[in-house]
């Protein structure tokens, strides 16, 4: 499971059991996640509507989180909620979604197995540092949230968020020079 699966999952186990806090922390990282979401979906003369979907999801999250079975993905589960606000949005606007012929090609399946071969890598090389570390690097590198956001969301202070990445990073770096020392 990805850290920020964990994370949000646990959020939401401890808000279902009448964690307000954490159900405020979960709210919170969910606005930023969902904004990012639509607006990758929305055409740009629709992005203004993004926040407006990210409510309403929200809203959708809060009246329907006692049918979210606890064994299941979470993001899962929220996105499909995201999905379908996002196609009522379409339908209500009477919004259909066209693809210049010029980027049709990006239509058609292409070979993605380098890219799931790297993800792989990334998340082995993840695996092999402190989940502190690993959570950090992964909220920062790979979601793309900021420094202050993280410091925020998780308590720490911002030096406190750069040290744990700082180290993290180190330690995927000596792995990957000791593992092309071992291919010598």
């Amino acid at each position: 499971m990805n850290p920020v699966e964990a994370r949000l999952k646990a959020l939401m186990l401890a808000s279902l059991d009448g964690d307000a806090k954490s159900y405020g922390v979960l709210l919170n990282d969910l606005a930023r996640h969902l904004r990012f979401y639509f607006m990758r979906r929305l055409a740009d003369a629709h992005k203004g509507d993004a926040d407006d979907l990210v409510q309403e999801t929200l809203m959708a999250l809060h009246t329907r989180r006692a049918t979210y079975e606890v064994d299941r993905p979470f993001t899962a589960w929220l996105h499909a909620i995201a999905r379908y606000k996002l196609i009522d949005h379409f339908r209500r606007n009477r919004i259909r979604a066209t693809v210049p012929l010029d980027d049709a090609q990006e239509l058609f399946a292409q070979d993605q197995s380098d890219a799931a071969a790297d993800r792989m890598d990334v998340e082995r090389l993840l695996q092999s540092v402190p989940a502190k570390s690993r959570d950090l690097i992964y909220r920062t590198k790979i979601e793309g949230q900021s420094i202050a956001e993280v410091a925020q969301s998780t308590g720490l202070s911002e030096a406190s968020v750069k040290v744990g990445i700082h180290r993290g990073i180190k330690a995927i770096a000596a792995k990957l020079k000791g593992g092309a020392d071992d291919d010598r």
